[in-house]
């Protein structure tokens, strides 16, 4: 039993979903920018380098997060000591050496962009998750380039730039929802996020106008008859209402359970974003 709640913990501390998530978004691209037959192997490679990388990501942030999250999550494995420092700093240097092996398997570009999110995602751990914006549009920049990666991998990247520019901007969001429900710990920790410096209420302001410009950037691979109506209807039906209904919610409640519970509606919004894009390829 001792055994399996370790595992266990090894592998939340990853945040498996995010992973998945990731693992998803890069076959979702490649597919999405292949021409012809699939190459079925490099696609796997890239999404399973990618996801290792977000793995890394997520741990290595939580190593640099300890105390703040003693505070924000006590639960999670490093500060309720389920998983000692040194175990996540070892898991953190074999995830990194294995998403870097598995990306020279791809091509040199994919190689490149390996190495420079790695890099990203230290320095955003270390230091620019603590200026206000500037880590959170980092990760969601990492984030749309997720997309460019699996393009990258099939030789194709130009497609994935619509895609690429929706993650961004949902990301956006969820990164900013983030900080207005980590504000405590954070604050208290010293750490200065945006809603920390500037207040909700101008958050709210930004997450209005990032969700505006979603919503209309929906429209234009359709206008424009870039994806087939397939791609309309999901968004029409679920994509964008979702969103209208986050926009309500979160100017009605900004309470940290809500805050929460609209995370993880960004979260779910972004599978149904991917559905939408595939549909209509």
């Amino acid at each position: 039993m001792q055994l399996t709640s370790r595992i266990s913990s090894f592998i939340k501390i990853t945040r498996p979903v995010n992973v998945l998530i990731t693992f998803i978004t890069i076959i979702v691209a490649a597919i999405i920018c292949s021409i012809g037959n699939y190459p079925v192997s490099k696609i796997f490679f890239a999404a399973l380098s990618a996801g290792m990388t977000a793995a890394a990501g997520n741990v290595i942030n939580d190593i640099f997060d300890l105390e703040i999250d003693k505070i924000n999550r006590p639960n999670r494995p490093l500060p309720s000591g389920t998983i000692k420092l040194s175990e996540a700093l070892g898991l953190y240097i074999g995830l990194v050496i294995f998403s870097v092996f598995i990306s020279t398997l791809i091509n040199l570009p994919a190689l490149i962009i390996e190495i420079i999110t790695t890099v990203f995602l230290f320095l955003y751990s270390i230091i620019l998750k603590k200026k206000p914006l500037a880590g959170n549009l980092l990760i969601s920049f990492l984030t749309g380039l997720a997309f460019i990666y699996g393009g990258v991998a099939v030789g194709n990247w130009g497609l994935a730039i619509i895609p690429a520019v929706f993650a961004f901007l949902i990301n956006l969001l969820r990164e900013l929802i983030k900080d207005m429900e980590d504000l405590e710990g954070d604050s208290a920790k010293g750490a200065i996020t945006f809603p920390g410096k500037y207040g909700f209420l101008r958050t709210k302001k930004i997450i209005f106008v990032v969700v505006f410009i979603l919503i209309l950037a929906t429209l234009y691979p359709f206008v424009f008859r870039l994806y087939r109506v397939e791609y309309f209807i999901v968004v029409m039906a679920i994509v964008n209402p979702v969103l209208v209904y986050f926009l309500k919610s979160l100017f009605s409640d900004d309470s940290k359970k809500n805050l929460n519970k609209l995370s993880f509606i960004l979260k779910l919004n972004m599978v149904f974003g991917l559905i939408a894009i595939y549909l209509g390829k």
